[in-house]
C-alpha cells in the first residue's frame, strides 16, 4: 500500500507531530464538545421523544473518545493495538452478517489479516505493495475454491474479499496515517454528529429533505449539510484542515454509512450488533471512519 501511494506520515497543516502530540492538541476540542453535549442532553425535557437515546448515545460517546484517543497517544504501537482490535470485533460482526453467516476459514483468513495488516505497516510498511495485495485476495478466495463449493462459492470469495478491504485493510491506514489519524478520527465522529443534527434540523421538508439513496432513506442532504459542517469545524480546530482532507473525511461520513446499509440490508439486520448502547455494534459506530481513512491516504502526500 505504502508503495502504491508514496511516503505517509500523516503531514496535514499543524499535524507533524508524534500521537501524544496529536492526542495533546485535539483533547480539548473532543473534551469540549463532550461536555457541551452532556449538558445539552442532561437539560432535554422528559417530552423529547429521543431524551433516553440521546443519553445513551453520550455516554457512549464518553467512553468511546478514550478507547479511540488512548492508544494513538502511544503513537504507531498504540494505533497497531487499537487497529487490530477494532479490526478483530467488526470482522466478527461482518462474519454473522453475511447470508447464511460467513465460512470459518473466510472468518479466519479475515482474522489474522486484522491483525497481520497493521503489525506490517508498523514494522515493515514497505511490504504493504501489490505483491502482498495478491496473495491476501487469492487467501480470502482460496476456503471456496478449495472447497469445491460451486452454488455458492462465487458469493462466498466475493464477500470475503470485499471484508477484507473494507476492514483490515482500511484500519491499517490508521497506522499508516501518523498523528494525522487522530484528527481523521476526531473529524469523522464530529461529523457523524453533524450529520443528525443537519438532518433533524433541515431535513423535515423541502429538497433537503431527499434521501440520498434508498439503502437508507433517512440519510439526507441535509445531514450532509450538517456532515460538512462539522467536518470542516474539526478539522480547523485541530489544526489539520485542506481541501482534499475535508472532502475525504467528508465522503467517509456519508458513503460509509450507506456502504454499510447496504450490507445489512442484504443481510437483513438493523444493526451489526446489540452490546453498544446507542448504537448497535462496532461497525455501526466505525462505519464512515472505515471510508474516511483510506481516503486520507490517498489525499495526504
Amino acid at each position: 500500500m505504502s508503495a502504491l501511494l508514496g511516503p505517509l506520515g500523516g503531514s496535514a497543516p499543524g499535524l507533524l507531530l508524534t500521537g501524544g502530540e496529536a492526542v495533546g492538541r485535539v483533547a480539548p476540542v473532543v473534551g469540549g464538545v463532550l461536555g457541551l453535549g452532556g449538558v445539552a442532553v442532561a437539560a432535554l425535557p422528559a417530552r423529547v421523544r429521543m431524551r433516553r437515546e440521546l443519553r445513551r448515545r453520550w455516554r457512549t460517546w464518553a467512553l468511546a473518545a478514550p478507547v479511540f484517543l488512548g492508544p494513538l497517544f502511544f503513537g504507531g504501537a498504540g494505533a497497531t493495538l487499537l487497529a487490530a482490535g477494532l479490526g478483530l470485533i467488526a470482522v466478527t460482526e461482518y462474519a454473522r452478517m453475511a447470508p447464511g453467516g460467513t465460512a470459518g476459514a473466510e472468518r479466519q483468513v479475515l482474522a489474522a489479516a486484522a491483525v497481520v495488516l497493521p503489525l506490517l505497516a508498523r514494522l515493515r510498511p514497505q511490504w504493504l505493495d501489490l505483491r502482498l495485495m495478491t496473495v491476501l485476495l487469492l487467501a480470502a478466495a482460496l476456503p471456496a475454491l478449495l472447497s469445491g463449493d460451486h452454488t455458492a462459492g462465487a458469493a462466498r470469495a466475493a464477500r470475503a474479499v470485499f471484508g477484507l478491504l473494507w476492514i483490515p485493510l482500511a484500519l491499517t491506514g490508521l497506522v499508516l496515517l501518523g498523528g494525522t489519524a487522530v484528527a481523521v478520527g476526531v473529524a469523522v465522529a464530529l461529523g457523524d454528529v453533524g450529520a443528525w443534527c443537519g438532518g433533524t434540523a433541515l431535513g423535515r421538508r423541502g429538497a433537503l429533505a431527499r434521501p440520498l439513496s434508498p439503502l437508507s432513506p433517512n440519510k439526507t442532504w441535509a445531514g450532509v449539510i450538517g456532515a460538512a459542517v462539522a467536518t470542516a469545524g474539526a478539522l480547523a480546530a485541530v489544526g489539520a484542515f485542506t481541501p482534499a482532507l475535508w472532502v475525504a473525511v467528508l465522503a467517509g461520513c456519508v458513503l460509509g454509512d450507506l456502504l454499510e446499509s447496504m450490507v445489512k440490508r442484504e443481510a437483513g439486520v438493523k444493526d451489526a450488533g446489540s452490546w453498544l448502547p446507542g448504537f448497535g455494534g462496532l461497525l455501526d459506530r466505525i462505519d464512515s471512519l472505515l471510508v474516511a481513512v483510506p481516503l486520507a491516504l490517498v489525499v495526504t502526500p
